[in-house]
């Protein structure tokens, strides 16, 4: 019998199909914006029908946002390694919140007594200590998981509560602050922040970034005979990807100091306010740009580095990839090492911008870090995930979060709808693995 169906040409494609296949724009990446668009812009008029106004979508809000966001992205690029592995660590908000009561205890206990108070050593030594304890306990639940057998959830869930009550036993139940002040500038705040000035030269070399990236790409799959994206598709994600950029620039700055800061900051450098006052803007906050480093740097190791591609070797088959000359056992625990590293950072993010170490900090983030790498895309079957996915995924649910305080949801519906969002992403990642295969 004569096959009589069309050929699948580009003129059967539909416009958008095309599109897309021309940009290589990552699908799943629209959906994510999508449903973060959708949640902004729901909360902001929610509020603004049955509340007192719409205060969602505000510079001062989403500034706050991004802040908040933070601490949850940075440990989320770590988790998905573990998952895109066939792990899973539950002991990151209990890891977080143990270095930053060491860091804690240095700070106000410790190294003021041999430094000196207010000594601009005493930052950078807690912070070393902080992100190097992570690592070591990292690295020995990776090697309990990797050399001695150990399943990674009891591990994991075992260090959520050994690491919790060691916090607790370190500081005998009390909060420790205020933290160093130099310290304190890495959580944010209107001097954790790098100002207008500082967020434009920002802005400007992330969009030489963006645009050297594109013209190295290109190159690259010249010199291979890859298949070359239409100029129009390089110009159009270089112009969405520098109008981005600018679009925060311009959000960022938009928020001021608060007026008392900002008479208090000119009464200290003997500045003069004029009659209709002085404005300062807060720029990109200090944690944030860490964000974005760890993010840049997590990328890179994830997709032009050997250890990256190890990583998606054992995630893809295990059996095959310990086959092929792969050291599985030592690249879980390097993993699970990184991870511990990423939550002592995270600790250092989280301390400072609440200017102090307490007993709560960190309780319930391992959920919120598993359901931001598994939202941004990660597979828990392996194998697949982004680290940009991830980000994406806190800034969904930091969102949520938020936009349920606004509005005056109590911590339980907060905790079903996380939860339910949770399963939901769960269960579309089962379906798009169906579709793909």
């Amino acid at each position: 019998m004569t096959d009589t169906s069309t050929p699948k040409t580009d003129q059967n494609i539909s416009p958008l199909n095309r599109f897309l296949r021309a940009t290589e724009i990552d699908t799943r990446l629209l959906g994510m914006l999508g449903a973060l668009m959708l949640i902004w812009f729901g909360f902001h008029f929610y509020g603004a029908i049955f509340g007192n106004g719409g205060f969602f979508l505000t510079p001062r809000n989403l500034w706050n946002l991004s802040v908040q966001t933070s601490s949850i992205g940075i440990m989320a690029t770590g988790m998905v390694l573990v998952i895109v592995t066939r792990n899973i660590d539950l002991s990151v908000g209990a890891l977080l919140g143990l270095t930053a009561m060491i860091m804690g205890l240095l700070q106000v206990n410790i190294l003021p007594q041999y430094l000196g108070l207010g000594s601009p050593f005493i930052w950078i030594i807690a912070v070393v200590v902080g992100m190097t304890a992570g690592t070591i306990i990292g690295a020995f639940q990776g090697w309990l998981i990797a050399y001695r057998g150990i399943p990674a959830f009891i591990v994991t869930l075992g260090g959520l509560l050994i690491w919790r009550g060691c916090a607790f036993l370190a500081a005998g139940g009390r909060t420790i602050s205020p933290v160093d002040a130099n310290f304190a500038l890495l959580g944010g705040g209107p001097y954790g922040a790098v100002g207008e000035t500082g967020s434009w030269i920002v802005g400007l070399l992330a969009c030489v970034g963006v645009i050297w990236m594109l013209h190295s790409g290109r190159k690259q799959r010249r010199e291979h005979d890859f298949k070359l994206r239409p100029m129009w598709a390089e110009g159009f994600l270089a112009a969405v990807g520098c109008g981005a950029i600018i679009g925060a620039v311009l959000l960022v700055n938009a928020y001021p100091w608060p007026t008392g800061i900002v008479n208090a900051y000119a009464k200290a450098n003997n500045i003069t306010v004029p009659p209709e006052g002085l404005v300062i803007s807060h720029g990109f906050a200090i944690p944030v740009l860490i964000l974005v480093t760890v993010g840049i740097l997590m990328t890179i190791l994830m997709t032009r580095t050997r250890f990256g591609r190890y990583v998606f070797a054992i995630g893809g088959n295990p059996e095959a990839a310990a086959l092929a000359g792969i050291n599985t056992k030592w690249m879980t625990m390097k993993i699970f090492a990184l991870m511990g590293m990423l939550a002592g950072l995270a600790g250092v993010v989280a301390s400072a911008r609440l200017n102090s170490a307490t007993n709560a900090l960190g309780v319930f983030d391992e959920l919120y870090v598993i359901a931001a790498a598994v939202i941004g895309g990660t597979s828990l079957a392996g194998g697949l995930g982004t680290i940009y996915g991830a980000i994406l995924g806190a800034l969904v649910m930091q969102s949520l979060q938020t936009g349920m305080v606004l509005i005056g949801f109590d911590t339980a519906i907060q905790q079903i709808v996380v939860g339910s969002v949770l399963v939901l992403a769960v269960y579309l990642d089962n379906l798009y693995r169906k579709k793909v295969k």
